[in-house]
């Protein structure tokens, strides 16, 4: 049989097959504590599948991936495991019309984050657990049938150290040193989960009474590890909650099914978050130990949100397969950021949209491995490296666009259609377009073939003809497409033209919407306005597009780009800039001489952490090797002055200390932050706390200023986990041959790293003012990566050839050693492939931008 890899045919056979009637699954964890971890830890998992077989007589597979099964039972019959069990499949022969599994396992704890994670903590020695299966990940717990399409009822019982509270996806209680728990709705197998230790545990509740007058309770609770107690403000995470659920009642007509409302922050978490109906697990960062922006409360807000409208998108209603992972993800990122600007303080939501996530669509769309949003999803690998930009960032903001579509009330009311009538089912592509065709009256096959079936982001020009009066006798919208992905789309745009009025800002003085249809679209109704400084199209952000400039309207951005005061414009203007930056069509050192000109004076936090976060990738990536020294000297400058400038104690003076932070290389930069650390100088109004204290250490250890003992004293301050990840990447940062060696032995060479460690040592080994001593690492990078792929996680796999790709290594060697390393191994797994090739065109894409720079310095 196949290993662990299961593919979508054989998916569509075993549904086909089977049906799930229930589980029961009972987990011993007091092996959690104590002992050593000599070998495997192991704990044991017995589960008890009733289903139903089509064809009496049949063979089919159970997944379970453990170290060892004790016993395997299927009707009554006593199974060989050693027959049946082949590591990740037990194989079923002789099927009855019913049928009753029982498999007893040995499974493992993992250390990568994937199915029952279990963290040391180093500040107390407490042991915390908790899952994370999706997508296929439940089989390292216990035995099922790993596929979204085979829904059932769940009842779980734990055994678990003394002192312990557990938690599941329903409600749980302790009898007789058993947690036992509610039997769950039907639900998918990669939504099942469990949170168990000593975590602190804080309680509140929703109540909602409908105009039918039926009354809704749903209990809250919310959890990390005790050594963040002191830091969590989860009054902030049930204000939030309560927003949503307020939001997601009003607006979709269904109750929330799921009873209680969990949200666990865990540590070492891949993921930004996870949906487990009634037990939301979370990554502990978004507890903050030290001061943030605003920026921070609302990406956590964002994503709790996001989580939350999964309830709906993902649990209640799931899609068949991985083909369709945009029904869910899709429609929570645009939910998320929906409910957010409608429910919450983050009324700005749409702007950090505009200018973070659709950026992160805007890269995913123009790899080599772009996909349509309906994606085809061929196994299990393929399906997890697509919870990527497209499936996320580009369906949201296509999303978006459906509802200026179809209306905003055709689509919510569309939705609660969706849900009523396939409400713990599974569902396609046209399930939902159905919907929306009955509640909009508009033809949803041709939007979708358009939108949801092919691949590429098109680039929208505008194009201005002006009289002799200067005035616009023709405004025109120029629509491209790649030649790889030549599709081009209907777009609804807003065009907006913007001038200089008396008093230096730059406002909008005329506003025209238009549908684009092919090549050259003729905006009528703006003919006869007076001339513009600036053409934006796409104003408000209305379509999924990259924006172009013409000749004026460039020249105007240079000029004034600060001078812009509607937040969102401007927004979209810094994000189309960066898009002709890394499209080679503006040079490195222009864009940042504009965010050096003009940032300081951007309002919105979040649009200048981005600007900040681009700025250092165009000066490490796209900017003239023989210009970057005289690059990072101004970004540090402009830096330090802003830092100076800015009112003390705002969050703009905290990011731009960041920021300096990140770019400071010069010895009086070094020697600042060195003072700062120490407390021998001093800005105005700056607190170093304990994240900002390592903020300004990373970089003083990556130039040789702190060496390991320095670097062991500010872990002694700061002796906990989130601690000893910083000191793991401080450690690997620095200059050091030696030390080079040991952060790739560490991470290729051995597995005794825990995903977050695996993490940090990546990112410290991986300095930009190190590329001569990590240049030996290109040719083992390809040497070794189909050898860890084959022996890691493919969590783990992904973080080291991702991570570890030799992009810093920025010449044509290094690109003919990836092609020579595709060429040689094409019949690598794909998922491998995938992910060298989209680091082969990064590379080749910063070569592009490299030499447009050279071409700008003359």
């Amino acid at each position: 049989m196949p290993g662990e890899n299961l593919s979508r045919d054989e998916a569509r056979e075993r549904a086909a097959l089977l049906s799930v009637e229930g589980y029961e699954v009972s987990l011993d964890l007091r092996s959690a504590v104590g002992g050593t971890d000599a070998g495997p830890r192991t704990f044991r998992s017995v589960t008890t599948i009733r289903f139903r077989s089509a064809e009496p007589g049949a063979t089919t597979f159970a997944d379970l991936i453990a170290p060892s099964v004790t016993a395997v039972s299927l009707n009554g019959r006593d199974l060989d495991p050693g027959a049946v069990f082949d590591g990740s499949r037990i194989l079923l022969e002789d099927l009855a019309e019913d049928n009753e599994l029982v498999v007893d396992a040995q499974c493992a704890y993992s250390r990568t984050g994937e199915g029952m994670h279990r963290f040391v903590d180093p500040e107390d020695g407490e042991v915390y657990l908790y899952t994370q299966y999706e997508p296929a990940d439940s089989r390292r717990v216990f035995a099922n049938f790993e596929q979204p399409d085979l829904k059932a009822p769940f009842r779980f019982e734990v055994r678990a150290p003394e002192g312990w509270v557990v938690w599941s996806n329903g409600v749980g209680e302790l009898a007789d040193g058993v947690w036992k728990f509610a039997e769950t709705k039907p639900i998918s197998t990669y939504i099942t989960a469990f949170v168990a230790g000593p975590y602190h545990y804080v309680t509140d509740s929703y109540e909602r009474v409908f105009e039918d007058g039926t009354r809704l309770e749903i209990p809250l609770g919310a959890m990390c590890r005790k050594g963040l107690a002191r830091h969590f403000d989860s009054d902030d995470v049930f204000l939030v909650t309560k927003q949503g659920l307020d939001f997601f009642h009003d607006h979709f007509d269904y109750p929330y099914p799921f009873g209680k409302y969990d949200q666990a922050f865990v540590p070492e978490y891949n993921l930004g978050a996870m949906e487990n109906p009634g037990l939301v697990t979370f990554r502990e960062e978004f507890i903050f130990r030290g001061r943030v922006t605003q920026a921070s409360y609302e990406r956590r807000a964002n994503v709790i949100l996001h989580e939350m409208a999964h309830m709906w998108f993902g649990d209640l209603v799931t899609m068949v397969w991985w083909d369709d992972l945009w029904l869910k993800e899709s429609f929570a990122d645009f939910m998320g950021t929906f409910s957010m600007v409608e429910a919450t303080r983050f009324t700005n939501g749409w702007i950090t949209f505009a200018n973070n996530r659709k950026s992160w669509a805007y890269r995913a769309d123009q790899l080599p491995s772009t996909h349509p949003i309906t994606a085809d999803i061929r196994d299990l690998e393929d399906a997890k490296l697509n919870f990527d930009g497209i499936t996320y960032a580009k369906g949201a903001s296509v999303l978006k666009q459906l509802v200026a579509y179809v209306g905003r009330d055709a689509f919510l009311e569309g939705a609660r259609r969706y849900f009523k009538r396939n409400a713990y089912g599974n569902t396609r592509l046209g399930d939902l377009l159905s919907v929306l065709e009955e509640t909009s009256g508009r033809d949803m096959a041709t939007w979708s073939r358009s939108w949801l079936q092919t691949a590429g982001v098109n680039s929208l020009t505008p194009q201005v003809i002006l009289n002799a009066e200067g005035r616009v006798t023709e405004l025109a919208i120029l629509q491209e497409a790649a030649e790889s992905h030549p599709e081009l789309r209907p777009h609804r745009v807003a065009v907006g033209l913007y001038r200089r009025s008396p008093d230096g800002a730059v406002e909008r003085y005329a506003r025209a919407e238009v549908d684009v249809e092919g090549p050259r679209t003729v905006v009528g109704e703006l003919v006869g306005t007076e001339a513009p400084d600036l053409v934006l199209v796409n104003d408000d952000d209305l379509t999924y597009c990259k924006i172009r400039f013409d000749e004026g309207s460039l020249a105007a951005l240079r000029d004034g780009l600060g001078d812009i005061t509607d937040l969102l414009a401007r927004a979209l203007c810094w994000s189309a800039l960066w898009n002709l930056t890394r499209d080679a069509l503006m040079p490195a050192r222009d864009f940042i001489d504009l965010v050096l000109r003009f940032a300081g004076r951007e309002t919105d936090i979040g649009v200048l952490q981005m600007l900040h976060a681009w700025a250092n990738s165009a000066l490490t990536f796209y900017a003239a090797p023989g210009w970057r020294g005289e690059g990072g000297r101004l970004l540090a400058e402009g830096a330090l002055r802003e830092l100076r400038l800015t009112e003390p104690g705002s969050q703009h003076q905290l990011t731009w200390a960041r920021f300096f932070a990140a770019v400071a290389s010069g010895e009086a930069d070094l020697q600042l932050l060195q003072g700062l650390l120490e407390g021998t100088a001093k800005i105005d109004g700056l607190e170093v706390d304990q994240e900002l204290r390592w903020a300004f250490l990373e970089p003083l250890a990556a130039h040789g200023v702190a060496d390991e003992g320095v670097i062991a004293a500010e872990l002694a301050r700061d002796d906990t986990a989130s601690g000893k990840r910083h000191q793991v990447r401080c450690l690997a940062a620095r200059p050091s041959a030696a030390v080079k060696a040991q952060a790739w032995a560490a991470v290729v060479e051995s597995d005794s790293l825990s995903n977050a460690l695996v993490e940090a040592t990546i990112a410290g080994f991986a300095q930009s003012s190190h590329r001569e001593l990590t240049a030996a690492y290109a040719s083992k990078y390809f040497e070794v990566i189909e050898r860890v792929w084959g022996e890691r996680s493919i969590q783990i796999g992904m973080d080291v050839v991702r991570g570890l790709f030799p992009s810093l290594q920025d010449s044509r060697e290094t690109l003919s050693a990836a092609d020579a390393w595709l060429a040689a191994r094409g019949a690598a797994a794909p998922a491998l492939r995938r992910l060298v090739l989209e680091a082969r065109d990064d590379l080749a894409r910063a070569l592009r931008g490299q030499a447009c720079d050279v071409g700008a310095a003359g």
